[in-house]
């Protein structure tokens, strides 16, 4: 009889063969994969005392704590879904999301209950299940999370339910622009392919110290929730991104491997005790999230050593259908060239299946030419269920059989995919395409720039014409004109963006991508380049 492909195997396989290893360090708290699956089946069984029962939801509401870690093995057991969900969404969207996902019981950090206290009444939640913080006290009322799994006898069994592998596991949801938030279903066997894609092409292996720097209700932490379990590695929780108290943390605990969008990246390397440390271990990163510059992959290599691995993918893939692959070859590069090869998504991972770039007219594949340009689209092992209560959407991202990215790439001579930009964010100027991307890659080798955001701004002669705003670094001071001399000298004159603001921050995700609708917003108003 053939075995249900499902991650959740993985805890079983970790608590069997090592059961004394450090499973979960969260502060001060530490966890054997032991003691970790013995709390998650308590969780399990809790949940089925409480009424949770086969493919209805369970919401999640939590940092990256062992808490969450422990909702992703202990939910799913029962044949129930898991709802991770984005605590930095607006109470319009949550309300929203909760309403949406049928969820019953909500697991919420107690840090996060004056959020659910605004929306409560309108709610259908039936349970409310409160982890605590310490110093903080929770808005709403419900049960102590360590009490309702504590209730739980030691010797009680979790219930034997037989799971499908194509039945779903977690409902993921994207971050809403100017439409509501869509519920992707993601199953056991999606969630456990792409994991196994973790956990290869990023090198997992026992001894990996994994730093949660994503966080994990941002596609099941990429599959980095099941792959560090797979492995036997540990995991080690961060509540929130704080680039000095994860520069200790690589120094303290030995971490060995994380994952971030770029932003964080740049955020580690630009942090002053990043100069400081002295690493004994060499630390692998997988980023993904926006295109990263080349110039920044540089700088994280030369500063603190990060051997930087970039990967693609969408919530609606997993999310990973693209990794950068390094081949010996490239080691002969000088520093630059070898920035610029990482900067690319690369090729297909092993276990995702088929992805390539095609023509939006005729979808054909695009030449390998490196300059003809088409739409990401993939098919396969990851691809998601749908998109919950949604077929009319669903049609429109998946069509004969492929998924749909929306995002514009050229596909180069050896097979690595590069994107250009999103379809909504490349700029058409006087009928010429310009990419986003390739204005910002420019832009962050100049000194004097932190972060930037290329974006269309409205033109009556081109109709739209790239914008740059950009965030210095501290204490660096730079003219708008010096701006547009740099970009001039290091880029076609028709790609120059025509203006340029200074600002203090620029508007990220939960995860640190950029949400360039907001600036957009800004100069377009009610325009069509919102979204």
């Amino acid at each position: 009889m053939l075995a249900t492909l499902t991650p959740l195997d993985w805890k079983r396989r970790a608590v069997k063969y090592y059961p004394e290893k450090i499973a979960v360090i969260d502060g001060d708290k530490k966890f054997t994969y032991k003691e970790f699956g013995n709390r998650v089946d308590r969780l399990s069984i809790a949940l089925h005392n409480a009424g949770i029962k086969e493919k209805e939801h369970v919401a999640v509401m939590l940092p990256n704590n062992h808490a969450m870690l422990e909702c992703f093995y202990g939910i799913p057991p029962l044949g129930a879904v898991i709802v991770p969900l984005n605590y930095r969404l607006s109470t319009k969207d949550l309300a929203y999301i909760l309403k949406h996902s049928d969820a019953k019981m909500l697991i919420v950090d107690a840090e996060f209950g004056k959020l659910i206290e605004e929306i409560q009444d309108e709610l259908p939640i039936e349970k409310y299940i409160i982890v605590p913080v310490e110093g903080c006290e929770s808005a709403i009322k419900g049960v102590d999370y360590e009490e309702f799994i504590g209730e739980v006898p030691q010797d009680a069994k979790v219930p034997t339910v037989e799971l499908d592998e194509n039945q779903m596991l977690s409902l993921n949801y994207t971050s809403g622009t100017t439409s509501n938030p869509k519920g992707v279903m993601q199953t056991h066997r999606t969630n456990y392919m792409n994991a196994a894609n973790f956990l290869h092409h990023l090198e997992i292996k026992y001894d990996d110290v994994y730093l949660h720097t994503l966080p994990m209700f941002h596609t099941n932490g990429w599959g980095g929730v099941w792959a560090i379990t797979a492995a036997g590695g540990t995991h080690v929780c961060l509540r929130k991104v704080d680039p000095p108290l994860i520069l200790d943390l690589f120094e303290n605990h030995g971490i060995t491997s994380l994952c971030g969008a770029p932003t964080v990246v740049n955020m580690l390397v630009n942090d002053p005790k990043a100069k400081e440390i002295e690493l004994k271990q060499k630390i692998r990163m997988g980023t993904a999230g926006a295109p990263p510059a080349a110039a920044l992959i540089a700088k994280a290599q030369s500063i603190l050593s990060l051997n930087m691995m970039h990967v693609y993918g969408l919530t609606e893939t997993s999310p990973f259908i693209l990794y950068c692959e390094w081949k010996n070859e490239f080691n002969d590069l000088d520093p630059e060239q070898q920035a610029s090869i990482k900067a690319r998504q690369g090729i297909e991972l092993a276990f995702n299946g088929e992805t390539k770039v095609v023509n939006q007219e005729d979808g054909e594949e695009v030449a390998w030419n490196g300059k003809e340009l088409g739409e990401i689209v993939t098919r396969g092992n990851v691809v998601m269920a749908g998109y919950y209560k949604d077929p009319e959407k669903t049609a429109e991202a998946i069509r004969d059989g492929w998924f749909y990215t929306g995002d514009l790439a050229v596909t180069h001579p050896d097979g690595f995919i590069e994107i250009q930009d999103r379809i909504k964010d490349m700029i058409i100027s006087g009928g010429e395409n310009i990419s986003s991307t390739e204005i910002e890659g420019v832009l962050y080798k100049h000194p004097a720039i932190a972060e930037v955001a290329v974006i269309a701004v409205p033109d009556e002669k081109w109709g739209e014409v790239p914008k740059a705003i950009i965030v210095l670094h501290k204490g660096a001071e730079v003219t708008e004109k010096e701006i547009l001399d740099y970009t001039r000298e290091n880029m076609s004159r028709f790609k120059v963006p025509k203006s340029v603001d200074f600002v203090e921050a620029l508007p990220k995700t939960a995860t640190g991508k950029l949400q360039k609708f907001q600036l957009r917003e800004m100069y377009w108003g009610g325009g069509k380049k919102v979204n």
